[in-house]
């Protein structure tokens, strides 16, 4: 399940920048296609399900991985 059509790396950003930036990079996106955040802030895990409920952008993946969290979000 690692298919994407775009990454972000927000690594180093505190809240709200990984949103923002993520925000920001799925307008760029058509609907269904999917982008991908490396983040690092322990505090995004809670952001990104909150977006994707408010938005209604689909989390396909929240994982930690070595102390980054990556999210896949499919655009609606």
């Amino acid at each position: 399940m690692s298919e994407f059509t775009k990454e972000l790396d927000a690594s180093g950003l505190n809240c709200p920048m990984p949103i923002l930036r993520a925000k920001k990079a799925l307008k760029e996106l058509s609907p269904g296609e999917v982008l991908r955040v490396i983040a690092t802030d322990p505090g995004s895990v809670k952001d990104f399900e909150a977006f994707a409920k408010q938005t209604g952008n689909e989390l396909l993946e929240s994982v930690e991985e070595g102390g980054s969290f990556i999210y896949r979000l499919k655009k609606n």
